[in-house]
């Protein structure tokens, strides 16, 4: 079994997701007996799903909204990811949260167009001496402190959560 885990990161903080769900999905996979290999590749370098039984699309979520890669990567892509299992993420929120954050804008189309298994949204990262001027300045506005606030243990689990997904359809499949 082949997956692909594609993501649009502009710091590398969201990609350090992906690769975190991608080796928990490929741990749950040879945990349950199914050879695997998963590959993680930036979105805006996909040229094609071809080969691939799943895919994990995920991305960076700034003012909103995913980044371009990730939504031309579902747009160009979506005739061929509809035919597979595909779930998706978004990496965004920071700061200390008392309430749910909201989906970035167009990620619920996008996993109905897609026919996603689900929509996954994980805290992100902020690093000034990382970001872009305009970047320092809009969290500078919004008072957000530097921190990680990516739930690592979450991250894990739902990586772990869609391999095992997989390995239950691989082992019903070679049975039929």
């Amino acid at each position: 079994m082949r997956i692909l885990v594609t993501v649009a990161s502009r710091h590398g903080a969201t990609r350090e997701i992906a690769e975190n769900i991608a080796t928990a999905a490929g741990t749950a996979l040879i945990d349950a007996g199914v050879q695997s290999r998963t590959e993680t590749r930036d979105a805006s370098l996909v040229t094609s799903v071809d080969g691939f039984d799943a895919v994990i699309l995920g991305s960076a979520v700034y003012m909103g909204h995913w980044l371009e890669a990730a939504a031309k990567l579902a747009e160009t892509f979506v005739d061929e990811l509809r035919g597979l299992p595909v779930w998706v993420f978004s990496s965004g929120p920071v700061g200390e949260r008392d309430q749910q954050a909201d989906e970035p804008a167009g990620v619920a189309d996008v996993v109905m167009r897609l026919g996603a298994r689900e929509h996954r949204l994980f805290g992100g990262k902020i690093d000034h001496h990382a970001l872009h001027l305009p970047e320092r300045a809009m969290v500078a506005a919004l008072r957000v402190e530097d921190g990680d606030y990516r739930d690592w243990p979450s991250i894990r689990a739902w990586g772990r959560e869609i391999g095992s997904a997989l390995a239950v359809t691989e082992v019903a499949g070679s049975r039929s």
